[in-house]
């Protein structure tokens, strides 16, 4: 009876260790991408260097990233485990390079799509052409507000594969979301939750006019509103998406780092305790980091690291019991590539190459540098806002202010020694935004050089490039408000009156408030040019200036 007694014992025993092992533990990997900018290629990665294969003794970056590489990746870990999801962390376009946005994004959709990817929070610059084209760009067809560009890729263009998320993304008049504020995803047994938002600075940083319609309410609250329900549902694991980051001192590749700073460390520390781990981007940073006992990460940008969670998933408790992350580096040396991606690029580049290609001038040197000096100029900012000033000196423009955020790479020369492309100049302007004039006065231009500090956090500032013939310095130790020095706001060496009115230019997306320089907002006299684009005045005055350098960068004082 003894013997009896231990046997059914012992099976028992087994039997709990089967259910322990088997219907009730599942191992899950989510991979996340943030900040992909519909770069189809792969490009230079500054974190990791290696010795330069035409010269052993001096350092070059890694190749990393591109559709082909981030998919062969996938197909291999897949191959591993099953039980795998891929999801995005925002900005997967918007700025994006020719190849893509020439053709309106619609081939890094259509990719992220074929490679499998299940949701991604919505970012900022998803918002980049307003609300209309991002639900074409959701669910697909050829109603876009810019017809010569929409379904160039696929006709009709499918739409995307995956969700955009937005949970604190809602309606001014009936305060619902309009995207779906969450996804449940089953992956193998485990029921995996993806909530998405995005920072809730979107409408300060996107054309205003676009989300004229949007309230971008508190992300963690946003957030937590909707963990109740999702655990009402069963889920056994919730991962937050989200477009908002901060910085770290530690390497992308330090795990569980305590040095989190800025926004997303914020918003984490707000979040519900059920909310298992943070996806985030927009700060363009790698980093691996733990907030108040949370695994938060992201993986620098342009598809350069792709965030890893490996977690270990109790079905019948619905929770995680534990979480490796990591970010993983896509090295084109040593990553297989995905056929299937190296076909799309070579269709996207087929379509695009030609223009992309098209001698349109000469420079002085093989690259004008949109790096600021102390004061925040820099020489291709001077460059951009002269080109502004003369596209539209026919319309009485004395001054052209351009936002540095718009300026997204520098120029540099592919044609060949300084010989610049069309290509190159997209590359640095490829928002698309058009030009317009308005008169302010000079009280209000004081005002919109005040904007510029505090901009977007404090401390932080945002300097607008000025074109040539006008000057002004500025005290970044004096109180808001009075930092730019009044008598020293010059055009062609004569101080501003305050109440003389001059004829400025900028960008559409400049004219109606956006980067928070709401001064523009208060200019009458008001002229939109909607079919003079900004990279086409960049390209007519590179046209007409041939050999062209950038600016000497002394328009900008900074005194203190």
């Amino acid at each position: 009876m003894k013997r009896n007694l231990t046997l059914i014992g012992l099976a028992l025993s087994l039997a709990s260790c089967t259910s322990l092992t088997g219907s009730g533990i599942e191992e899950v990997t989510v991979i996340g991408l943030n900040d992909f900018h519909g770069n189809l290629e792969a490009t230079t990665f500054a974190g990791v260097m290696i010795p330069d294969p035409n010269d052993p003794t001096k350092q070059v970056r890694l190749t990393t990233g591109g559709v082909e590489v981030i998919g062969g990746y996938l197909d291999t870990e897949r191959a591993k485990s099953p039980n795998l999801a891929f999801v995005g962390a925002g900005d997967l376009i918007g700025a994006s390079p020719i190849t893509s946005s020439l053709l309106r994004d619609e081939p890094s959709v259509i990719a992220l799509s074929k490679l499998g990817m299940k949701a991604s929070s919505l970012g900022n610059h998803e918002f980049d052409q307003g609300l209309k084209e991002l639900l074409r760009m959701q669910n697909g067809g050829c109603d876009s507000n810019d017809m010569a560009k929409a379904c160039k890729f696929e006709n009709p263009y499918p739409g995307a594969g995956f969700q955009w998320l937005g949970a604190n993304v809602v309606d001014k008049a009936s305060g619902q979301p309009v995207f779906k504020p969450y996804l449940i995803q089953q992956v193998g047994a485990a029921k995996i939750a993806f909530i998405g938002a995005v920072t809730k600075t979107t409408p300060t940083i996107v054309s205003p006019d676009g989300v004229s319609t949007l309230a971008f309410l508190d992300e963690a609250s946003s957030v937590n509103k909707y963990v109740p329900e999702l655990k009402a549902k069963g889920v056994d694991a919730i991962i937050m998406l989200i477009h908002e980051g901060g910085t770290s001192k530690d390497g992308f590749d330090k795990p569980a780092c305590g040095t989190l700073t800025g926004p997303i460390a914020d918003i984490v520390n707000k979040l519900d305790p059920r909310v298992d781990a943070v996806i985030s981007g927009h700060t363009h940073q790698g980093y691996n980091c733990v907030v108040n006992g949370r695994t938060v990460i992201q993986g620098d940008f342009y598809g350069h690291l792709l965030q890893r969670l490996d977690m270990t998933v109790d079905t019948r408790w619905h929770k995680v019991t534990s979480i490796r992350a990591a970010n993983v580096v896509m090295d084109t040396r040593s990553t297989p590539k995905n056929a299937e991606m190296t076909a799309l690029v070579t269709r996207a580049k087929t379509l695009t190459d030609a223009v992309k290609s098209q001698p349109v001038g000469t420079l002085a040197t093989a690259s004008i540098l949109r790096a600021a000096n102390p004061a925040g100029e820099s020489a291709l900012g001077d460059v951009i806002a002269d080109s502004q000033l003369a596209a539209t000196a026919d319309r009485g423009a004395l001054i052209a202010f351009m936002n540095p955020g718009g300026i997204r790479a520098d120029l540099n020369a592919t044609g060949g020694g300084t010989t610049a492309t069309f290509g190159d100049l997209f590359a640095v302007q490829p928002f698309g935004n058009t030009l317009a004039v308005m008169d302010l006065t000079g009280a209000q231009i004081k005002e919109l050089l005040e904007q510029q500090f505090d901009n977007p956090n404090p401390g932080s500032n945002r300097i607008l490039q000025v074109s040539k013939g006008f000057t002004y310095s500025y005290d970044s130790t004096a109180p808001k408000g009075s930092k730019v020095d009044p008598a020293s706001i010059k055009l062609n060496g004569v101080t501003l009156d305050p109440a003389k009115t001059y004829r400025v230019t900028m960008n559409s997306f400049l004219a109606t408030g956006g980067d928070n320089f709401v001064a523009f907002k208060s200019g009458v006299n008001v002229l939109q040019l909607p079919n003079l684009v900004d990279v086409d005045a960049f390209l007519a005055y590179v046209k007409v200036n041939p050999n062209l350098a950038g600016g000497a960068q002394d328009r900008i004082i900074k005194s203190k």
